[in-house]
């Protein structure tokens, strides 16, 4: 069993022991990753990024983590694949020979 499978049926376990699937649908599982990664956001919010406090953002990423993969579970994305797809695609607009070194976005490079 891969690890993202194993994350996702624990997720699913959870979430069933406490009949939240009925909560779980694709449009509110979208803003749940949007809230929690306002949460993460937080804990670097007026500081500098050495000075986040690490056990808050390990907790607000893993919200985040969660929540993405219950919403690739809803679709049946595989998250490796789908993640590898993005990998080729932004390939293709941020060329090595144009990008390296630099923040610009693609369509100006």
């Amino acid at each position: 069993m891969t690890d993202i499978k194993q994350i996702t049926e624990e997720l699913i376990k959870f979430r069933n022991e406490r009949d939240w699937e009925q909560f779980h649908n694709p449009k509110d599982l979208a803003l749940a990753i949007n809230i929690e990664s306002s949460e993460l956001l937080e804990e670097f919010l007026w500081k500098k990024h050495e000075d986040a406090i690490i056990e808050k953002v390990k907790e607000e990423l893993a919200d985040v983590f969660a929540y993405a993969f219950l919403l690739a579970e809803k679709y049946d994305f595989n998250v490796k694949e789908i993640v590898l797809e993005k990998i080729k695609k932004n390939g293709v607009k941020y060329p090595v020979e144009k990008a390296k070194g630099t923040a610009t976005k693609y369509k100006d490079l």
